[in-house]
């Protein structure tokens, strides 16, 4: 979280380094103010906060983005699960089914659409060697 040591270059840094710790690739510094908010606020202070693990709270993300049918948003964060070794294959799909439950039939099987897709690029991209 940001400390009153903190300068703005350290809060920066900070974020990015949150950002590519949830995302699993290097993220640059970028411009504008939606950038800086999401960098200094989001992920230096918000995700950064010791209560709750990266991996619980893209939990929380998961049902929140699945529930609102912002399935594009949560294509990347299963991505950046599997890849960051935070929920499997299998766990993916349970939470697909249990959210169908909570949130519709509807929004779990197209999360579940969602998780098939990002699992077979997943695939894809270990065989060819990729990164991502």
């Amino acid at each position: 979280m940001t400390t009153n040591a903190d300068t703005p270059a350290d809060t920066r840094q900070r974020g990015l380094a949150k950002m590519s710790e949830v995302y699993g690739w290097d993220f640059a510094d970028g411009p504008g103010d939606h950038f800086a908010v999401t960098a200094d606020h989001l992920f230096a202070d918000i995700w950064s906060r010791p209560a709750l693990t990266v991996r619980e709270r893209r939990l929380l993300l998961l049902g929140a983005l699945t529930a609102q049918g912002n399935l594009d948003v949560a294509e990347i964060q299963i991505g950046a699960a599997l890849r960051n070794g935070e929920l499997s294959e299998e766990q993916l799909r349970e939470i697909a089914l249990f959210l169908c439950h909570y949130v519709g039939w509807p929004a779990g099987t197209k999360l579940d659409g969602t998780v098939g897709k990002v699992i077979a690029q997943e695939r894809k991209a270990a065989r060819r060697g990729d990164d991502g």
